[in-house]
């Protein structure tokens, strides 16, 4: 591999910048941490919600908006963390580390098996590939009686470790906090390394990339192992939330969900991500509600399209542009 080293920006208005965006995360992870003490019930289970859905979103990022890659079967690594969760925990449950890691581990290495093959395509090629490999996961899980059939599974107990157990709404509460803010963390100091730039220049340019000596193919595929991982972590913590799995979180409507979240949010931002995922569960939960919108709460998901073919339309770069408008603006 080309010894070549992509440079970061470094100036002191680039630090300055830098500066000014990190606070933002801080302060709502501290937000977060707070609001733990005071949601009950359906509000926190809401905002628990929404947590582990920025994960899963956050993870896609990394491929769509940070790599150029665009995947309609990030829905099997994040079922493969759930199902392989609910597999090893066994009949008195298992430990909450040695799951995470066995879910996150599992995911990666589908991930890897996938992206081994697909990312030798391009394209439209690409997300069929891709597709057609999530749609493999459902139908192993939904036609065999490895994961319970179409009917499911569920856990015999939640995974616990010491105090962190998971039969705790708190533990549950702030498992899935820390788990945002290291996936955001992470993310983050990748977007900055010379890894993310490598990133950064095969979205824009792959073949000149490769013109300048760079493994385009190991970039990408260490970018969809880690993607994968991600997608496992979030399907371990709703596995070890909800208790219950089924094949319905490896289909493609779910991969479509999460991918919406990032074009709803803004692609190529890290908050973005977050924001899609805010906006997104908040849109199908006040539409499914007839206290909002009354008798079209039984045609959710129409107006859900409508709403967001009306976003897409009025902010092309998401939920995120509107900052950036407003600096245009100033």
């Amino acid at each position: 591999m080309n010894t070549t080293t992509l440079s970061v920006q470094t100036t002191p208005a680039a630090r300055h910048r830098w500066g000014a965006i990190a606070w933002l995360p801080l302060l709502v992870l501290v937000a977060l941490a707070l609001a733990g003490f005071l949601l009950q019930g359906y509000p926190a289970d809401l905002v628990v919600k929404i947590m582990v859905l920025a994960i899963f979103a956050l993870s896609l990022q990394l491929l769509v908006g940070m790599t150029g890659l665009v995947s309609l079967g990030h829905a099997a690594y994040f079922g493969v963390g759930a199902y392989v969760t609910v597999l090893a925990s066994g009949e008195a449950g298992g430990n909450l580390f040695v799951l995470l890691a066995l879910s996150m581990g599992a995911a990666a290495l589908y991930a890897l098996a996938v992206g081994a093959l697909s990312l030798r395509t391009r394209g439209v090629y690409f997300i069929m590939v891709t597709l057609a490999f999530a749609q493999m996961a459902y139908f192993i899980f939904h036609d065999t009686s490895l994961g319970g059939g179409s009917d499911g599974i569920y856990l015999n107990a939640r995974p616990a470790a010491g105090p962190l157990d998971m039969e705790n709404r708190s533990v549950v509460y702030y498992v899935v906090l820390a788990a945002l803010a290291f996936t955001y963390g992470l993310l983050a100091l990748i977007q900055r390394s010379r890894f993310g730039a490598a990133l950064a220049g095969i979205r824009v340019n792959e073949q000149r990339m490769r013109a300048a000596g760079f493994s385009t193919y190991g970039y990408k595929l260490a970018a969809f192992v880690i993607a994968g991982a991600l997608a496992g972590l979030a399907g371990f913590l709703v596995a070890a939330r909800d208790g219950f799995v089924n094949p319905e979180m490896l289909s493609w409507h779910i991969s479509g969900e999460v991918l919406l979240m990032v074009i709803l949010g803004g692609m190529g931002h890290l908050r973005g991500a977050v924001l899609g995922a805010v906006a997104f569960t908040l849109l199908k939960e006040v539409l499914a509600t007839q206290a909002f919108v009354g008798p079209l709460a039984n045609h959710w998901q129409l107006t859900l399209g409508l709403a967001i073919i009306l976003f897409v339309a009025l902010l092309p770069k998401g939920l995120i542009g509107l900052a950036q408008r407003r600096k245009e603006k100033q």
